[in-house]
């Protein structure tokens, strides 16, 4: 006679009860007290299931073929923020709750009945604690390879500037009177920064497949637009001097916005590389509004250059989608769509050959005070 088949039956008929126990007891985990209804049971209701099915049948689990419902639940717990000791305590609570349920309906444990549960339990464990783990692991390296290819990025434009403070130097230099010495030490410069650009150049190569299959992580914030603004045109006033573009900023300068500081610079430091590569001798403008009622931030890049061809404004946020004039790698405009994304907003391009371009992208459930008239800074 089957011993576990009353406790099997059990289970079944009293799985709410059994539910609603583990779920107050799984609520004191500190990762799981903001949790939704549906996300904190996940799949274990179907796992109880599974486990009723693995004691009418008197097989372990590996035998019944449910190892994937631990599998799934250790990689959700993963994304839900839990640590590995929480994953093993949800399983152990149940564990404990099955015990005091055999306890409740007469029925005492032991020999085989006992060690076919405990192994049922046991092989749950180690197969979400595996889920979680490699999820954790395959979070680890995209964090790295994020990091390392949004920083090879970010390279190129201070970059740009030394280049062009070397070849400021080189050129006021009186070419008779200078000191040798200065002379090697520019064209060090000058070399060193072109080798950099290079290995910059092959990291980014190495990296792009991945940049936009990353899920990127946002940390909001709130903070005030136009400084953030102003500042990042400063630093990119030596490459856009180099090519005789003027940066306005036309931000509001009451502006505050809710978002990811570092993420929304290189969003902005992006776009407006990108208007300066485009628009020699002309005007690249940066500016932001707020949007509707519930605070979302509409922010824009405007330029007076060369524009974008027809054939090329469905794919310009494609990774790798190269200018055919250009000698960039293809990935600031993928960047900047990615971390829009990343924010829930999306990014927009109007434009036409030889008028110019306007890059938009929205920035929704932001925190934003009503500004005034727009202003143009000196």
């Amino acid at each position: 006679m089957n011993k576990l088949e009353p406790l099997a039956a059990a289970l079944i008929d009293e799985r709410d009860a059994i539910m609603a126990s583990w779920r107050a007891q799984v609520r004191n985990l500190a990762s799981a007290k903001s949790l939704d209804l549906p996300t904190l049971n996940d799949h274990m209701p179907v796992w109880l299931a599974e486990l009723a099915s693995a004691m009418r049948t008197l097989a372990a689990a590996n035998e019944a073929n449910d190892a994937s419902i631990p599998l799934i639940h250790g990689l959700q717990r993963f994304e839900d923020g839990f640590d590995i000791e929480e994953v093993v305590a949800e399983y152990n609570i149940m564990r404990d709750c099955v015990h005091d349920l055999a306890e409740d309906h007469g029925m005492t444990l032991v020999d085989g009945p006992r060690r076919l549960v405990n192994k049922v339990f046991d092989d749950a464990i180690g197969a979400a604690v595996k889920a979680y783990t490699e999820g954790e692991a395959r979070e680890v390296q995209r964090r790295r390879v994020e990091h390392l290819a949004f920083i090879a990025h970010d390279l190129r434009t201070p970059l740009s500037a030394i280049t062009f403070a070397a070849h400021i130097l080189e050129q006021r230099l009186p070419g008779t009177t200078a000191d040798p010495e200065v002379g090697k030490v520019l064209k060090a410069l000058k070399r060193n920064a072109r080798q950099l650009d290079g290995l910059v150049s092959n990291v980014l190569k190495e990296n792009t497949h991945l940049l936009t299959e990353l899920g990127v992580k946002v940390e909001r914030r709130s903070f005030d637009l136009w400084p953030m603004v102003e500042e990042l045109l400063q630093d990119m006033q030596p490459v856009a001097a180099r090519a005789g573009v003027r940066l306005l900023n036309y931000v509001p300068d009451e502006l505050e916005i809710r978002a990811d500081a570092t993420l929304l610079r290189r969003i902005l430091q992006n776009l407006v590389a990108n208007a300066i590569t485009y628009t020699p001798q002309g005007l690249v403008t940066v500016g932001a509004r707020e949007c509707d009622e519930q605070g979302a931030v509409e922010c824009w890049v405007s330029d007076d250059g060369k524009g974008i061809s027809r054939e090329r404004m469905h794919k310009v946020f494609d990774a790798l989608e190269k200018d055919p004039a250009g000698d960039g790698a293809g990935l600031g405009l993928a960047i900047v769509k990615t971390f829009v994304e990343a924010h829930d907003g999306q990014v927009t391009v109007e434009s036409a050959e030889g008028k110019g371009s306007t890059f938009r992208f929205t920035l929704p459930r932001s925190t934003a005070l009503k500004a005034p008239a727009e202003k143009v800074p000196g």
